[in-house]
């Protein structure tokens, strides 16, 4: 038989989810970059590597990665790609082999000037006020640092949360 509740009663009604409200939001944000980093030459994964190189650069690979929180597995194949494109080198540390150097390219960092557009373009194509988008990433920072957090911890407890909790919003 069909439960029917509404969906404010109903603590696991797919609105009530915080986890699909980021899935969706970040998909769809993310799309938006697309046609703004093509013309580029840049997926999105790629044009956040470019942006923490151009915060730093040179980084080593394990600095780049955790600045990402990425793996460096995971970083490599992008690495690869920007490089031969052209943006980027890649060299072992002179003072220590085991380590991997990231350094722009001279048309990598002339790269930035094109890309100093693009925060303005999406801001406008999601059409928010920057104090929206600022408070926005501010408790997009804090759910990031919660839930690593919690991941750090481990789940010590399964049913910490109490049935009677209303439902995340």
């Amino acid at each position: 038989m069909p439960h029917s509740t509404t969906s404010t009663e109903d603590p696991l009604a797919l609105e009530n989810q915080v986890c699909y409200a980021l899935a969706v939001a970040a998909r769809n944000v993310i799309g938006l970059y697309r046609p703004i980093l093509d013309p580029l030459g840049l997926t999105h994964p790629q044009y956040l590597v470019m942006l923490a190189l151009w915060e730093q650069s040179p980084r080593s690979l394990r600095g780049l990665a955790s600045a990402l929180s990425l793996e460096p597995a995971t970083l490599s194949p992008l690495l690869r790609r920007l490089e031969a494109a052209g943006h980027l080198r890649r060299e072992r540390n002179a003072a220590d082999e085991r380590m991997l150097d990231i350094t722009l390219t001279e048309t990598g960092q002339a790269l930035r000037a094109a890309a100093e557009t693009i925060p303005p373009r999406v801001a406008a194509a999601l059409d928010m006020s920057v104090a929206e988008l600022e408070e926005l990433r501010e408790v997009l920072h804090r759910v990031i640092s919660a839930s690593a957090r919690s991941s750090s911890v481990g789940s010590t407890s399964s049913s910490s949360a109490s049935v009677s909790e209303p439902a995340v919003r």
